[in-house]
């Protein structure tokens, strides 16, 4: 049986296992989601990540990421952010601004180098999805939270008991509301205006952060006048700065990402 190199990182906590799949496929990304992801029986991670040339001319890259659970997610800001570091700094690009293609689109990735290395990384997140969210909520018994797609559905509940992720996130990810589940975000506003976030991951369970839940729980604040549209968004795992620009609608995250170490696996 053959060997497949990898790399662990992570962004804010939110860690991956990273596979360059144009050197080393992965023939069931699925299962090696699940069993690789394990954190007792595997290498222990959030899920995994594929890194590969883009089929198209208008991205650089691609990437396609599996939950801990095997599945397929859309879009993940935190991984998209280690994927800019990891390119950069294993020597795939010299690009600083690179076009990163997702399910959920191109996302744009700006990185802030110093001295060969990647610091902290800008992703440019598009325009969040705000259409008849509200009425589609209340329609379905639901109306004490936000909802807002950052082409994964996510659903903000603004609370000063954050630490109810556990319990009440696992029973809303599965809430007949959501057909295709629904990521889960507990946040409250803090005295230094800071929003304090705790996020149930559909596939996932809870996470120590989550690049598209800051995005939409930043949303969700500056929609309900609990924020301006730039504020910083604090998970378990670290804090992600958060712009909604006025002037095109689309949402800039800033934060940073980090190596844990490379290995081998079967």
């Amino acid at each position: 049986m053959s060997k497949i190199p990898f790399t662990k990182m992570h962004g804010c906590g939110n860690d991956y296992i990273y596979i360059n799949v144009a050197q080393y496929p992965v023939d069931d990304p699925v299962q090696a989601a699940i069993r690789w992801s394990d954190r007792h029986k595997g290498i222990g991670s959030d899920g995994l990540v594929l890194i590969d040339k883009s089929p198209i001319p208008e991205a650089d890259f691609s990437m396609r990421i599996f939950n801990a659970d095997g599945s397929e997610a859309m879009m993940c800001g935190n991984a998209s952010r280690c994927i800019g570091k990891y390119l950069y700094e294993r020597g795939l690009t010299t690009k600083t601004e690179i076009r990163l293609l997702t399910l959920s689109g191109i996302k744009i990735l700006l990185l802030h180098v110093n001295k060969g290395i990647v610091e902290s990384v800008t992703v440019d997140m598009g325009e969040p999805i705000l259409e008849n969210a509200t009425q589609f909520i209340a329609s379905r018994g639901l109306d004490k939270g936000t909802f807002v797609s950052m082409g994964n559905p996510h659903y903000v509940i603004f609370t000063d008991d954050v630490d109810q992720v556990g319990e009440t996130g696992r029973i809303l990810e599965q809430h007949p509301a959501f057909p295709q589940r629904c990521n889960i975000e507990f946040a409250r506003i803090e005295a230094d205006e800071s929003i304090r976030t705790r996020v149930w991951e559909r596939g996932s369970g809870i996470t120590q952060a989550c690049g598209t839940g800051a995005c939409a729980t930043a949303v969700a604040a500056a929609l309900t006048g609990r924020a301006s549209r730039k504020t910083n968004i604090i998970m378990d795992g670290g804090r992600l700065s958060i712009e909604w620009r006025e002037s095109d609608n689309h949402i800039y995250k800033t934060g940073p990402a980090a190596f844990v170490f490379d290995g081998e696996i079967e």
